[in-house]
């Protein structure tokens, strides 16, 4: 079984990095705030304060990332870690699938 990667950058960081990125993306497309807000159907002042301190829920993240062209990239995320052997992906094609998580 892979073991988690460990990782030096935090959710703020990683926030950040991703609103650098935003408004690099924006800006190499010519956008202001404002057109890129109105074409992710968002609130300017939301916008704004993602590409300042990298604050956003989840869906505004989403919408701007469908407006620039980058939903397809959350596709990954969350996904199962490859099998490691034959013998792992018959176990996992043998278990039902969880409804609950357990501690």
């Amino acid at each position: 079984m892979n073991t988690p990667k460990l990782t030096l950058i935090s959710p703020t960081e990683m926030g950040k990095v991703l609103a650098v990125r935003t408004r690099a993306l924006r800006l190499f497309k010519g956008w202001k705030q404002d057109t890129l807000a109105k074409r992710a159907n968002v609130t300017i002042s939301s916008l704004r304060r993602f590409e300042t301190t990298g604050k956003a829920s989840l869906e505004l993240v989403l919408k701007v990332a469908h407006v620039l062209a980058r939903l397809e990239e959350f596709d990954q995320l969350f996904r199962p870690p490859p099998a490691q052997s034959i013998g792992e992906l018959e176990l996992r094609a043998m278990e039902p699938e969880r409804k609950r998580g357990r501690i």
